[in-house]
């Protein structure tokens, strides 16, 4: 997949609305590059789980998508899946700083 430029966007727990650009290759990763960007942000009043919405909008031809975040953790902590999809989930765990589930597991 190409790598795309996005903006992310999420409101933290004060109600205030953050905005970083990141490139990712899939909207998913583009979430946790976002993600992972906006919490290392002291400006930052913490972001809320559960119904929060983050936004990505990508800059090729600028489509704006929102995920839900009790879904992306859902998926985050899913177990198997195609291979493509297993990467995709071991490689946005480390950009969040999360264990793989191997290694949650004790499997290397």
């Amino acid at each position: 997949m190409p790598i795309r430029s996005c903006r992310v966007t999420i409101q933290d727990m004060d109600g205030v609305t953050h905005t970083v650009e990141v490139t990712a290759a899939t909207l998913y990763e583009a979430v946790a590059q976002g993600l992972a960007a906006i919490r290392g942000n002291e400006w930052v009043a913490g972001i809320a789980q559960g119904l929060n919405v983050v936004k990505v909008s990508v800059a090729d031809v600028r489509v704006e998508h929102e995920v839900k975040l009790m879904e992306f953790t859902k998926w985050l902590e899913r177990d198997g899946g195609s291979p493509r999809e297993t990467g995709d989930r071991h490689r946005i765990r480390s950009i969040l700083g999360m264990p793989t589930l191997q290694a949650k597991r004790g499997l290397k």
